[in-house]
């Protein structure tokens, strides 16, 4: 479900047209037809469309979900949105951000609005015991790390090796406003919404922080842009 940074950011949605970029299985793609959007969602992964589907389906959701690269997306979708959103784990998997903010306003109905909620880029500097400063803030070479475990599964007998990228924000933002697009808020937060990091603790209800660190660093961001 949509956590409260997220539902604050996207207001009313009734009757409103939202494509939901790196959507997974597609459950806040559905929480968002809940609320009254006629959603798109689009994933790079067969198996998390197709549960996402399933999803649809049990739930007797309206939505439509996409299997597609989303940097490839304007081969097999057309159209605008009056929302194009995205959340939470997204952008660390993609190299170039000049790219990706072409599709974010490629999709953007003028008057429309890019809203975006996302682990803030100080979290990845860390190693995952958060005991010591690994990696630059800036952009520079990929990141690739082999984990025992899964996101979902902390104890998963599973092993993966990652590649992912750190973006600061100046990145970030300077390749939005490089697409024309205008920056209407951006905030920043000293927790995550999620228990997802090693040994957090909620150190108030639905604030989870790394205990060394208390409420000193920031964990999440967001920011809403609009296309004239």
């Amino acid at each position: 479900s949509l956590t409260p940074i997220e539902s604050a950011l996207l207001g009313d949605l009734a009757g409103k047209s939202v494509l939901h970029l790196q959507c997974h299985f597609g459950q806040d793609t559905l929480s968002l037809s809940r609320l009254g959007a006629f959603c798109t969602g689009v994933d790079f992964s067969p198996k998390a469309i197709a549960a996402a589907k399933a999803l649809a389906l049990r739930t007797d959701q309206q939505a439509e979900f996409i299997c597609s690269d989303i940097l490839g997306l304007a081969d097999v979708l057309d159209g605008q949105f009056d929302i194009v959103f995205t959340s939470y784990g997204t952008i660390g998997w993609l190299p170039d951000l000049d790219r990706w903010s072409s599709v974010v306003s490629r999709f953007l109905k003028p008057g429309g609005r890019f809203i975006m909620a996302d682990f803030h880029p100080v979290v990845w500097m860390f190693d995952n015991d958060f005991k010591e400063v690994r990696y630059r803030y800036f952009k520079d070479e990929a990141i690739v790390e082999t984990e025992q475990g899964t996101y979902a599964d902390r104890n998963s007998n599973e092993s993966a090796t990652n590649v992912t990228w750190n973006h600061g924000l100046s990145e970030l933002i300077t390749a939005l406003i490089a697409q024309g697009l205008i920056i209407e808020h951006f905030s920043e937060y000293d927790y995550s919404p999620f228990n997802c990091f090693k040994d957090a603790v909620e150190s108030e209800p639905g604030k989870f922080r790394i205990p060394q660190f208390g409420n000193r660093i920031p964990m999440v961001y967001a920011i809403v842009a609009s296309k004239l």
